[in-house]
């Protein structure tokens, strides 16, 4: 039978890999409830705070290039961008370069709304961090980017950042996954 990729990694490798994978998934998860509760109260979703941040830092854009960044299919960008656009957060407007596609972008007030969001998340990871090491938090910040990076070009060269397992494959549905 042949080896898995794992089994050709030194076992310190693994295990260094298994505790970085079990604080990763920890502090995902604690973040994930975290943004849910500190963004919702804004009323909007951590989906639609994530859109509006992608318009804000990255300015205007068609909702295909947008889906991209938010790894959407095109259907639920268009539910998430509808619920903005209605909020106000959210405008569409003619695209410069091609009359028949729209551009969005956010507006004054989703500006405002994020800059408030982004603050209060900021401040609240500041409070968190107030008795760490800062030559350690700088490392630790370096390494977390060089993570995001690396996954980031496994997801858009296809490889994602995780293939599906062997014993997964498709199922009586017709789709891919493990279930």
């Amino acid at each position: 039978m042949p080896k898995s990729p794992a089994q050709s990694l030194p076992d310190t490798l693994l295990q260094d890999a298994a505790a970085l994978h079990a604080a990763v998934s920890a502090l995902v998860r604690v973040y994930q409830f975290r943004d849910r509760d500190r963004i919702c109260c804004y009323d909007i979703s951590v989906t639609q705070c994530h859109a509006l941040e992608a318009l804000v830092e990255r300015g205007p854009q068609r909702s295909l290039a947008l889906a991209e960044v938010l790894r959407l299919d095109k259907s639920t960008t268009t539910r998430v961008i509808d619920a903005l656009v209605r909020k106000g957060y959210v405008a569409r407007s003619p695209d410069p370069d091609d009359a028949r596609a729209v551009s969005l972008a956010a507006t004054r007030s989703g500006r405002a709304l994020y800059a408030r969001i982004e603050g209060e998340l900021i401040a609240q990871q500041a409070e968190l961090l107030r008795d760490v090491d800062r030559d350690a938090l700088l490392d630790a910040t370096e390494v977390v980017r060089r993570l995001a990076r690396a996954a980031e070009a496994r997801f858009v060269s296809g490889v994602s950042v995780g293939g599906c397992a062997p014993a997964c494959g498709t199922g009586d549905d017709g789709k891919r996954g493990c279930g």
